[in-house]
């Protein structure tokens, strides 16, 4: 009778840690998702930050796309559809966000020729 029960425990035991294991991976792929999303209520956070209202509901939404076979890209793409372009960390590289992507190259170039300006060319 022990020896059942002992197996029972350990069974359940199993079966727990397996669906422990499950909910784990989910969660981390939408903590992955929400990290690159900003929440629209707290200027400044991550929806992954956030506890919010809103950044709960984009949590949930990720999960259930999730849930029903959606892709990462199809997450960011519905979510950019829905709440603008603004709402990704990252924005993608077109021409509404070329200036974005080079503004820190130019400057950096601008920098460094100031830079060697002032050493090199000031001393004579």
């Amino acid at each position: 009778m022990i020896k059942k029960i002992f197996k029972l425990l350990l069974l359940l035991f199993f079966f727990n840690l397996i669906s422990y294991s499950f909910v784990k991976a989910d969660n981390s792929k939408v903590d992955e998702i929400s990290k690159n999303l900003r929440c629209l209520i707290c200027q400044g956070q991550s929806v992954y930050d956030s506890n919010s209202d809103f950044a709960l509901s984009v949590k949930t939404l990720i999960s259930q796309k999730l849930d029903a076979g959606n892709s990462e890209d199809d997450i960011y793409n519905f979510l950019k559809s829905k709440y603008g372009d603004w709402i990704v960390y990252e924005p993608e590289i077109n021409k509404y966000t070329l200036l974005l992507w080079l503004m820190p190259l130019f400057l950096f170039i601008f920098g460094g020729l100031l830079i060697v300006k002032k050493l090199f060319i000031n001393r004579t």
